[in-house]
């Protein structure tokens, strides 16, 4: 059962999700958040898989909670919500912790889903909004890395053939997608994406895409 915390300012935001929620058999919500502080106090207490996180609330606002809830010693993962072209401290959200990122117009079904794949161990981006939100993050942030070494310098430390994976891992594509791409296993890249997150000292997904911007090895949009 993955167990989830909806932090949300707006109640009829963490209604909404819950009725979808409570409709399956392996996700629960387990405490509910107005604010960031308390998202953080509840992370804590209850120790759930996943925050569903707003950017914007009173007080303490989801970056700050995000920061807080996973650089605490503990398994939750953070899926961002947020309404993109209105909010511009979302690429602070990825920098904080988050593992997901979600805009709030997504269907609630794929909402959910994502956070499935976020409990699961994996990150995930809307797709609508994925080089966009890195493309203008790395543009804003180019010379800093997930980790403490600097970014071209981090590369040195991988094949060409993770290089290479990593490229396609920074312009969106999933791992059965890199498999039809390369013409090898998913089990194959999923040993190659262990071994990048291990060498690039990276946390999950989202900071490998941030990577390959950093780098140049993906292009940041026009």
């Amino acid at each position: 059962m993955i167990r989830v915390v909806l932090a949300d300012d707006q109640p009829l935001v963490r209604a909404a999700l819950e009725m979808v929620i409570t409709e399956t058999t392996d996700v629960e919500v387990v405490g509910e958040a107005g604010d960031g502080a308390e998202a953080v106090r509840l992370a804590a207490e209850l120790r759930p898989d996943v925050v569903v996180m707003d950017i914007r609330m009173p007080g303490t606002d989801g970056i700050e909670a995000t920061r807080q809830v996973t650089a605490a010693d503990g398994p939750t993962k953070v899926v961002v919500l947020t309404t993109f072209d209105e909010d511009e401290h979302v690429y602070a959200a990825l920098r904080a912790g988050a593992s997901g990122f979600l805009v709030k117009d997504m269907a609630l079904d794929d909402i959910l889903a994502a956070v499935r794949v976020v409990a699961a161990g994996e990150a995930l981006i809307a797709p609508s909004v994925t080089r966009r939100l890195i493309g203008a993050f790395a543009g804003q942030h180019p010379t800093r890395a997930p980790g403490p070494a600097p970014a071209s310098r981090r590369l040195d430390a991988i094949t060409d053939r993770e290089r290479e994976i990593l490229t396609l891992v920074g312009r969106g594509l999933s791992n059965t997608e890199i498999a039809a791409e390369l013409v090898l296993s998913i089990a194959t890249v999923k040993t190659y994406m262990t071994r990048l997150l291990a060498k690039l000292d990276a946390r999950d997904r989202v900071q490998l895409v941030i990577l390959a911007y950093e780098t140049g090895l993906v292009s940041v949009p026009g």
